[in-house]
């Protein structure tokens, strides 16, 4: 099957100009601010793509159902341009936010996998402060503050001294042949967005899908991420023997029910 070309959104941020590639789900149509009902937006997650697995995955549920579904690559991802080992959180954050603002709609529905959560969490809380709601956030292993807490805390000393030193270090990848770079850049930046430590309040309803055999995110990191939401509607899954990349056909059947089950809310 053919896959459709992308569109793509300019996104001036100096020095740099870069073209951001998006999709609209199959059969739905673009995502414009006539349509009634909340657009569902894919934020993918590290090194990941908006043609990935699950991104496929929904885009043929909301084809299927009529619902306006739009997915994107991140600067340095997939069709994006840009170069990944430049990019940063505020980077991806800052397309995530220019993504919403020109195609989003009102009150989007955001579904976040792994670093896409912890970025859906920080879109949220800029949304509300600009006084921009969302119809609720779909989590997928979300990886809320990884730079620091799943990366930087369990690195050896030699690697962050390599880090430190040389700017960035080549990380072994379990899901590519080829290693990808930790920057020192990102490290840093990472810090300006850290969400743990104080209560967190997207001001809608929020479901966490989480495997409890995932080696990235422990699903330990899940129930803290919990902790740290008193003030919404919370809904946690924990898939026993899910892995992090919840892709099985069980694991997308699940992804997909809750969505539809956000989406109905």
């Amino acid at each position: 099957m053919k896959q459709p070309a992308p569109q793509f959104l300019t996104r001036h941020d100096p020095p740099a100009i870069r073209r951001l590639a998006w999709l609209a789900g199959p059969g739905s149509g673009e995502p414009t601010a006539a349509s009634a009902l909340p657009r569902i937006i894919w934020l993918g997650g590290f090194r990941s793509d908006m043609r990935a697995t699950k991104a496929e995955a929904l885009a043929d549920w909301a084809g299927a159902a009529g619902r306006a579904f739009l997915r994107f690559d991140y600067t340095g991802h997939g069709e994006s341009e840009g170069r990944f080992e430049d990019a940063t959180i505020s980077v991806w954050l800052a397309d995530a936010l220019a993504m919403i603002a020109a195609q989003g709609g009102p009150a989007p529905i955001l579904v976040g996998s792994s670093m896409g959560g912890w970025l859906a969490l920080l879109a949220a809380r800029a949304l509300k402060a600009s006084g921009q709601p969302l119809s609720g956030l779909v989590l997928i292993a979300p990886a809320v503050d990884f730079t620091e807490v799943l990366m930087w805390e369990h690195f050896p000393q030699d690697i962050r001294d390599q880090i430190m030193l040389t700017g960035q270090w080549l990380r072994p990848s379990a899901y590519a042949p080829e290693p990808y770079p930790i920057t020192r850049g990102l490290i840093e930046d990472g810090r300006r967005h850290l969400m743990f430590g104080a209560p967190i309040e997207p001001g809608c309803p929020v479901t966490i899908l989480q495997g409890m055999q995932d080696d990235d995110v422990p699903w330990q990191h899940a129930m803290r991420l919990v902790e740290h939401l008193p003030a919404d509607d919370v809904t946690l899954t924990l898939v026993r023997d899910g892995d992090h990349r919840l892709s099985r056909p069980q694991d997308i059947a699940l992804l997909v029910r809750s969505v539809a089950a956000m989406a109905e809310r």
